[in-house]
């Protein structure tokens, strides 16, 4: 196949927890025959931060305005067989006018966020990245979140078939190896400042690290505020790029993961920094959210803790429970979770779809 995906940013993983994923799948896609030409806006912000200039087998096209890119998207859709459109694409509804328009091509619209869509959809903002008419135009939805979901999408988007395509992680970059001393922690976390999980944060984090003043914290993320409350054995690193996150997470005692409000609120949606922990063997903590079972057995795969107390007690676990959950979600992770198993089912999605057209219809 020849997808044409117009996305946010598969160059930088600044800000995003996009370009990990992309990179990963992209890959795998290759690796399996398939040709990707990925449009991203040149923004500035990701530009000053840009760790990945090229697709194995396929292109990556940078762009400044729509009007510089729209011929070129045009050309590349001519012969496609799927155009995919994503959630905060700066010029999804560009993009999605043109697909829809041309024909041909099979148009999917991919929402990386949809708890995040859904969120702002029922607080009555403004999405930019859905189309004025929703997403009825589109003859696929996929979901980065699965559950309660995918009936909204289909009942306050009009999406005609959707179907979930939980995260993954590419075993290629993430697997285990020796700590490096410069990452060595007690407890790591990964992830960009969040407001709605800040509270998680300062309870699973910020206070264990308070009470355990003898023990190594190592936080890395962007866009936190300087009023952050810091203590002494809490090192700081303001961007980690992908290519370093396996690092960390292998020199990690414990790793943790803490959901956003409106995942945790819709439930069955797996973070990627889950997996890519996973498959570097390392131990990890997370709050409970709906549907987490469906990824990872609580107390066999997985530690899970909704107080300071709770995360405590599992940092004070001996090395050999660590060590026994820890190989449980590694062999979970490898058999069920990586970019080729999602690879392979966005193949058999894109398949069932097309041979369920109509005779003589696009798909």
């Amino acid at each position: 196949m020849k997808l044409v995906i117009f996305g946010l940013s598969i160059s930088s993983s600044w800000g995003n927890g996009h370009a990990t994923l992309w990179r990963g799948l992209c890959r795998a896609l290759a690796a399996r025959g398939h040709r990707v030409e990925f449009f991203e806006r040149d923004l500035p912000f990701y530009a000053g931060a840009r760790d990945y200039t090229e697709l194995p087998n396929g292109g990556l096209h940078f762009y400044s305005a729509w009007p510089d890119i729209a011929s070129a998207a045009r050309h590349h859709l001519s012969d496609a067989d799927v155009g995919m459109v994503t959630s905060y694409c700066p010029d999804a509804v560009e993009a999605s006018n043109l697909l829809c328009e041309m024909g041909g091509a099979l148009p999917v619209f991919f929402d990386l966020d949809t708890a995040v869509t859904l969120d702002r959809l029922d607080r009555g903002e403004r999405v930019e990245y859905i189309p004025p008419d929703g997403l009825r135009r589109f003859e696929l939805v996929l979901s980065y979140t699965g559950g309660i979901a995918l009936a909204a999408l289909r009942d306050d988007l009009g999406a005609k078939l959707v179907h979930p395509l939980y995260g993954w992680v590419d075993p290629e970059t993430h697997f285990p190896r020796a700590p490096a001393p410069e990452f060595e922690s007690d407890l790591s976390y990964l992830g960009t400042y969040a407001a709605d999980r800040q509270a998680g944060v300062e309870r699973l984090f910020v206070e264990p690290a308070r009470r355990r003043p003898q023990m190594r914290f190592i936080m890395a993320g962007a866009q936190y505020p300087h009023d952050f409350p810091w203590s002494s054995n809490i090192f700081f690193m303001r961007h980690l790029p992908p290519s370093y996150h396996p690092a960390l997470f292998a020199s990690s005692r414990i790793t943790l993961n803490v959901t956003r409000r409106a995942m945790a609120q819709y439930g069955y949606c797996p973070s990627g920094r889950l997996f890519e922990a996973a498959a570097c063997r390392t131990p990890i903590l997370s709050d409970y959210w709906l549907g987490l079972e469906e990824f990872f057995r609580p107390g066999e795969e997985i530690f899970i803790a909704e107080t300071t107390e709770e995360a405590l007690e599992i940092l004070d676990l001996p090395a050999s429970e660590l060590d026994r959950v820890s190989q449980r979600a590694y062999d979970r992770t490898l058999s069920e979770h990586t970019s080729d198993v999602r690879a392979r089912e966005l193949e058999q999605i894109l398949d069932n779809v097309h041979n369920a057209a109509p005779a003589g219809a696009n798909a």
